[in-house]
């Protein structure tokens, strides 16, 4: 996820800017619309064309000038598959996006200061008040569209409120997967695994948290 400009703000500008052509303009005029509360007079919601073909597929909610959230149909199948979050300052906070594409958003992805995924929390209840997964990102240098390596990942797989699975990767693949089978709090087992293929497992935690028994799978 790039932090990316208000696309709404965009479309605004251009309307009223010479360089944009006539049909441009008139695209615009007819795709760009506001909503104004009528109590207060002041703008609630702006549509936009994102694509340029003609037709809606962006949907802001405002306060006035300060944009606060967003609905996008990018393939204009009929169904929400992204949303975006704005902050205080009206900047991209955070999008959220299907799994399922269902058109109800189950993750959020978060951006860092380069613009670059930094984590991502996943609700498997589809409720962002109820996340489950939340997933740590590597930033690469060189990762196209600003998707990068996954680094770690907890896990609540009892939705009990309290994290019981940790994951740690290494290039992308599965390094190892600690669980909290007695729910104190910390791992009582960990499994470590090579190129995908399970090679040790370790339980029985003393007191420090170091494994005291140790199988290797050959």
């Amino acid at each position: 996820m790039r932090r990316t400009c208000w696309l709404p703000a965009v479309a605004v500008a251009c309307i009223v800017a010479s360089s944009c052509s006539d049909p441009d303009r008139d695209r615009l005029k007819q795709t760009t619309k506001a909503t104004y509360d009528q109590s207060t007079g002041r703008l609630k919601e702006l549509t936009y064309d994102a694509n340029k073909n003609g037709r809606i597929d962006t949907w802001t909610d405002m306060d006035g000038t300060r944009p606060l959230r967003a609905r996008i149909d990018r393939n204009e199948d009929g169904k929400l598959d992204r949303w975006e979050y704005y902050d205080e300052k009206g900047q991209l906070a955070k999008v959220g996006f299907s799994r399922s594409d269902d058109g109800t958003p189950d993750a959020w992805a978060f951006a860092g200061q380069d613009g670059k995924i930094v984590r991502i929390e996943i609700s498997s209840v589809k409720d962002e008040t109820k996340i489950d997964r939340w997933e740590r990102y590597e930033p690469r240098g060189d990762s196209p569209e600003g998707v990068d390596a996954l680094l770690a990942a907890d896990e609540d797989t009892n939705h009990d409120g309290k994290r019981d699975k940790w994951e740690t990767y290494e290039g992308g693949a599965l390094k190892t997967a600690a669980f909290d089978e007695d729910h104190d709090g910390r791992p009582d087992r960990r499994l470590t695994y090579a190129a995908g293929t399970l090679t040790l497992i370790e339980s029985e935690p003393g007191a420090s948290g170091s494994y005291t028994k140790q199988v290797r799978v050959k």
